[in-house]
């Protein structure tokens, strides 16, 4: 019988070739639409902090690996637009989706081609993957941990042991960026244990070797700096974590969203498949994790966006041709809603969204390149500050210029503990802008003399607090002391071999621990 002659294999054949085309013909349009959004977002409080250690790059920062503060130290040593910026978050989804349709036909060799292409497509126009144009440390975590799962999942099938260290190297570039990249390690380690032979614990072990420089740098560096990874990601900004119903229920709802109602509901009913365990394991450890993580935290929609993806490849794999269909239909139109109500937002004014809890913050943001221009006349005279991370970086973004914190602030992105210097801002001016009124004494003891004023924009007034002859050893006894007496504790048995928070403004005296 002549090969177009069987009615099922041409069928399959026009699937798959009609499934191909469809994602190739969105590649154009979702990347136009993703570059529109990336230029037309003001850069954000989080973008704006991570673009400042591009600007002053080093060997670690305070919240997570360096990754992203190198990757951007690159991209600004040629532009700092926030389209430019934002680039390799713009082209993630395509190239990601790229990357699965590669490896699915190799890490399955039972896949047709309308699953290859059906797994890319899902990967193409998931939820985020319309508007997520930010660029954090979840971008580089993204592309490590995707890479790193395809090429593990390549392994598996043959054993090959060079699959296994690409997977490594892909995972050793996912651990420079973010510690959530430990769930991922630990779905390696229960998808090896579940039948372990000798070719699979020796590529475990080589997968995990390729993490040790990464991981023995990120101790090196926080032995020198007051350890601020473990103590953000392990200790501080958990104070008021307890047991709750309320965070499960959003993780849920939120996991729901990234997946799309249709796809969770058809997993739900899928049986088990043992040749795809290891696909099913890379899919469901990281997310059981971040399910019991919320038990006691909110888990943030970003943190699961690296593992999404393997969700995908499975549902690609498993479902029968008529579900994928409609899945694949199904996300067509939900992307194209998204993109219909993202278009909808930026036609409406500033003043639309007042009244939220958030629109001062908004403002701010797309007016800050307004609010800069304002304070340049005081440039010369004045050191520039706020009183939280995310105005102050986003402003000094705009300006081009350092603002520093001024104040306790929040266990969150303490970074300017290790920048600013307040023992070499003693008798010199710091301008002060919040977007609230300041407590009654709050600044007066710092300096020798206070001013105030104020300006609105959109509704909001805007506060510039000039403080004159700065106060630093009455600063230092107060706001610093409680400082690190809150965030600098220690605990004795991490072994520390300088600390910038103690030694700066305590020298001789360790940090309490």
């Amino acid at each position: 019988m002549a090969l177009g002659g069987s009615p099922l294999l041409r069928n399959e054949i026009d699937g798959a070739c009609s499934t191909r085309r469809l994602f190739l013909y969105l590649l154009a349009p979702l990347l136009a639409f993703r570059l529109w959004l990336a230029g037309a977002l003001p850069i954000t409080g989080d973008e704006a902090y991570f673009i400042w250690w591009g600007k002053i790059p080093d060997w670690g920062f305070y919240d997570h690996p360096p990754m992203i503060g190198w990757w951007l130290a690159a991209q600004l040593a040629l532009g700092d637009g926030a389209a430019w910026l934002r680039l390799t978050s713009v082209v993630q989804p395509m190239l990601l989706a790229g990357a699965v349709a590669w490896f699915v036909p190799r890490i399955w060799s039972g896949a047709e081609e309308w699953r290859r292409w059906s797994a890319a497509l899902l990967v193409l126009l998931a939820p985020t993957s319309v508007w997520n144009v930010l660029i954090t440390t979840d971008t580089p975590l993204a592309y490590g941990s995707v890479l790193s799962g395809l090429a593990w999942l390549r392994a598996r099938r043959d054993g090959h042991l060079g699959w296994y260290l690409a997977s490594g190297l892909a995972l050793a570039l996912a651990v420079l960026s973010k510690y959530f990249v430990a769930f991922l390690g630990f779905a390696y380690l229960v998808d090896a244990l579940r039948r372990p032979d000798r070719r699979s614990l020796a590529g475990l072990a080589i997968v995990y070797a390729c993490c040790l420089p990464a991981l023995g740098l990120m101790a090196w560096w926080n032995m020198g700096h007051c350890w601020p990874n473990y103590m953000f990601n392990f200790v501080n900004r958990h104070g008021k974590s307890a047991f709750s119903w309320q965070t499960p229920l959003l993780y849920a709802v939120t996991l729901i969203y990234l997946l799309t109602p249709p796809l969770v509901w058809r997993l739900g009913k899928l049986r088990r498949r043992p040749e795809l365990t290891s696909v099913a394991l890379l899919a469901g450890v990281p997310l059981l994790l971040f399910g019991l993580l919320s038990l006691k935290k909110t888990v943030g929609l970003h943190w699961m966006l690296s593992f999404l993806p393997f969700v995908f490849v499975l549902a690609a794999l498993a479902l029968d041709e008529r579900a994928l269909a409609r899945l694949r239909a199904f996300f067509l139109g939900f992307a194209a809603l998204h993109v219909v109500l993202l278009g909808a937002v930026g036609l409406t004014s500033l003043e639309r969204w007042q009244g939220t809890k958030w629109y001062d913050s908004v403002v701010l943001a797309f007016e800050a390149p307004q609010i800069a221009a304002r304070l340049k006349p005081y440039a010369a005279e004045y050191a520039f500050a706020s009183d939280g991370y995310a105005d102050a970086v986003t402003l000094g973004y705009n300006a081009r210029r350092y603002f520093l914190v001024f104040g306790e602030a929040s266990s969150h992105a303490r970074h300017d503990d290790i920048l600013t210097d307040f023992s070499a801002l003693d008798g010199r001016n710091i301008l002060i802008l919040r977007k609230s009124a300041p407590p009654p004494g709050a600044y007066e003891p710092y300096f020798r003399e206070l001013r105030t004023a104020t300006f609105t924009l959109h509704g909001v007034t805007f506060h510039q607090i000039m403080g004159r002859g700065f106060d630093y050893p009455r600063y230092r006894d107060t706001v610093l002391a409680t400082v690190r007496d809150k965030y600098y504790r220690v605990p004795a048995w991490l072994p520390t071999t300088a600390c910038y928070f103690c030694d700066r403004y305590w020298p001789g005296q360790p940090c309490p621990r």
